[in-house]
């Protein structure tokens, strides 16, 4: 008995050490550097603030800015890409023909790196030489994501769409396929038209399903980066600075390492709580069903 916890410690003493390394260390010291007031280039070196940091943010109308704008661009993706997940995926558990072509186009985004996604987005929308403003400017629409506030935010909504979308899809489609035949057929049965099956019995099978692949985009979402990155930069001014990229630019600027660590910790915080209630109701949800 002892032998078999000996060897199995052994097995997964090597996952831990680099948990550990990679994650509680990190974590660790970045709550350690949240209590100061530390700038890598000033010689007064790191000065103990205690809590002043995270009571700075609180008040930080710049960062709660960036936290507005972050929390409406996670809707506005869920929004558009879970109902047209959810569509797509239902129309490829039909047979047409061209099925396993439209399919493989249609994963093509997820097998690209979210840096390249960005880098060709920035070609398409180049107002010089970007297929997407020549058009645009053929039916009358002046398309400048590098001065105008509206269409930047909205590109980069429509960059993430059309991005992840795909994932959404190819979960939804894994799990319409593992739903139990039997309601369908009672549905069959009493005369239920199709509207009806999927209001009545595709939907509240496929409720877990779709909670987990919402939760999982919800934290996506809140945590672009790199597409963003490479588009805009967080601009014109502050039309798509997400708190992500708010963050990234503070360090960069000021090197502000204590309050950027504070600012890191409420992301975490936010995060988790975001995470526990959404994990809260898929648990009720699945109790209930």
């Amino acid at each position: 008995m002892r032998e078999n916890k000996a060897q199995a410690w052994g097995l997964i003493a090597p996952t831990l050490t680099l948990m550990i390394l990679i994650g509680v260390i990190p974590v660790l010291y970045i709550i350690y550097l949240s209590a100061f007031k530390y700038n890598v280039f000033s010689r007064v070196g790191m000065v103990y603030t205690g809590f002043n940091n995270f009571r700075k943010l609180m008040f930080d109308q710049d960062f709660l800015k960036s936290l507005r704008l972050g929390l409406t661009f996670v809707v506005l993706c869920c929004a558009i890409e879970m109902p047209l997940g959810l569509l797509i995926a239902n129309l490829l558990t039909f047979e047409f023909k061209g099925k396993g072509i439209f399919r493989t186009i249609m994963t093509l985004p997820l097998a690209m790196a979210p840096i390249s996604i960005g880098s060709m987005w920035v070609l398409l929308t180049n107002p010089d030489i970007g297929p997407i403003p020549f058009y645009l400017r053929k039916v009358g629409i002046d398309y400048n994501i590098g001065v105008n506030a509206s269409q930047a935010f909205f590109t980069t909504v429509l960059v993430d769409v059309w991005h992840w979308t795909p994932f959404v899809t190819l979960t939804l489609m894994a799990g319409l396929s593992s739903l139990p035949k039997q309601p369908y057929e009672a549905a069959l049965v009493d005369g239920a038209n199709r509207w009806q099956t999927f209001r009545y019995v595709t939907l509240p099978l496929l409720k877990p399903i779709l909670l987990t692949t919402l939760f999982i985009r919800i934290m996506d979402t809140f945590r672009i980066f790199d597409e963003v990155w490479m588009l805009t930069s967080g601009g014109p001014g502050t039309a798509t600075r997400y708190v992500s990229i708010h963050l990234v630019r503070l360090v960069l600027q000021s090197m502000e390492y204590g309050y950027s660590s504070a600012m890191s910790l409420f992301l975490l915080y936010l995060t988790i709580v975001m995470c526990w209630l959404l994990l809260t109701f898929i648990s009720s949800s699945q109790e209930a069903s």
